[in-house]
């Protein structure tokens, strides 16, 4: 049984270990491995992810099989996107799944259950940045209607950053 249910402040430290787990797995070697450790140990700790709760915005939902956590999502909501004439859309910063559960359509039901949590908040459509060498993610994202339209640096550190494509979907 999938189940997707809204995270608390509680699920911190969850979240923090499955978005350290899961960037290491897309992104591991995207910049040098100091890099990656400093951006993954600031980005994915217990007090980083409690302070995003403090924004009324930002929305963590978990995703899970059975007993299993299988990943999560965070979105945030009214964001809007140089690259983006609407302004009412929202962000979608993170669809994280653990390698073990990818292929099972799980992103499928995440990414369907964001885009109506989008509009039930009257939300008019969606936009992210996703890593131009994760080409698993782009061929999710267009597969699903996204459309790339435009593109920025992603910073890891001071000394890197990663080209980003900025995609979106409007409702």
């Amino acid at each position: 049984m999938i189940k997707i249910e809204k995270a608390t402040i509680n699920d911190a430290k969850l979240i923090a270990k499955i978005g350290c787990q899961t960037f290491l797995e897309s992104h591991g070697n995207s910049a040098s491995e100091v890099d990656v450790k400093n951006f993954v140990d600031k980005t994915y700790h217990e007090k980083a992810i409690v302070e995003e709760f403090k924004n009324k915005n930002v929305q963590y939902y978990i995703i899970s099989v059975g007993s299993e956590i299988a990943g999560f999502t965070k979105i945030e909501l009214n964001v809007a996107s140089q690259w983006v004439k609407e302004s009412a859309i929202t962000k979608l910063d993170r669809l994280y799944l653990l390698e073990e559960f990818h292929g099972i359509t799980l992103g499928v039901k995440l990414l369907n259950f964001i885009i109506e949590t989008s509009k039930q908040h009257n939300q008019k459509g969606i936009w992210l940045a996703v890593w131009v060498e994760n080409n698993k993610a782009i061929g999710f994202y267009t597969k699903n209607g996204f459309k790339v339209v435009g593109d920025y640096l992603f910073k890891i550190s001071d000394t890197h950053s990663n080209p980003n494509h900025i995609m979106y979907l409007s409702f």
